[in-house]
């Protein structure tokens, strides 16, 4: 029976979308030079959002942005009002001219349709990546408060459990234990915004730990 029980847990388990928040967020942007890098490979993790791709960066656009050890995000206008963010790891070279970034030719390509832009580049405020099933498994049991190496997708610090939603988008609690679904009377959020001052309502909300059937775990990076 337990096996039949775990085969089924395999089929139905979903892949989670992990949105990561960073908390100490720096304001600054600075105008950057982005060239496409043949060097760069762009990996089948990352063009399927699992992984950030990686950018190159110098020493002391690193430290103006405070994005040692952190992500990066550049941000494109294009014709017509339309912006294009993308999200990065990011890695040091020393002696690269100090507003130039270096991204795969491929990427850069594909989002931009240039093989060099000018972009808005600052530090990530909150980025989303798709975790596959085997990471996503990792998740279950955690509670709102729990904590997990950043090392799973693929940077330093810890990842700390806010929140989250399962499959029908009821929204996780801290104050209510356990993986269980349940109506609450809510005065605020999550799982609730009232319209007026000390409004209340019954609203169906999730408890406080992670089970098969969320799609997406809220958290922030520690570093």
């Amino acid at each position: 029976m337990k096996k039949e029980l775990d085969a089924e847990v395999n089929e139905v388990m979903p892949e989670f979308k992990l949105v990561v928040s960073v908390p100490k967020h720096n304001n600054q942007s600075i105008k950057v030079k982005v060239v496409g890098d043949e060097k760069i490979q762009l990996s089948k993790e990352q063009k399927e959002g699992r992984k950030l791709p990686i950018a190159i960066v110098s020493r002391a656009l690193a430290d103006k942005l405070n994005v040692n050890d952190a992500v990066l995000m550049l941000k494109f206008s294009q014709e017509g009002g339309k912006v294009i963010k993308m999200h990065f790891k990011t890695t040091i070279e020393d002696g690269l001219d100090e507003n130039t970034v270096k991204i795969s030719s491929d990427l850069l390509g594909e989002k931009i349709g240039e093989l060099q832009a000018e972009a808005i580049a600052m530090k990530s405020k909150a980025f989303q990546l798709t975790l596959d099933d085997s990471t996503s498994r990792r998740f279950v049991g955690m509670k709102i408060g729990d904590e997990i190496d950043a090392v799973i997708i693929d940077l330093k610090g810890k990842l700390v459990v806010k929140g989250g939603s399962d499959n029908s988008g009821f929204p996780m609690r801290k104050d209510l234990p356990g993986a269980v679904k349940k109506k609450l009377l809510l005065s605020g959020p999550p799982g609730y915004h009232p319209e007026r001052n000390g409004e209340k309502r019954r609203k169906m909300v999730r408890g406080n730990t992670i089970d098969e059937s969320f799609v997406q775990i809220n958290t922030i990076l520690v570093q």
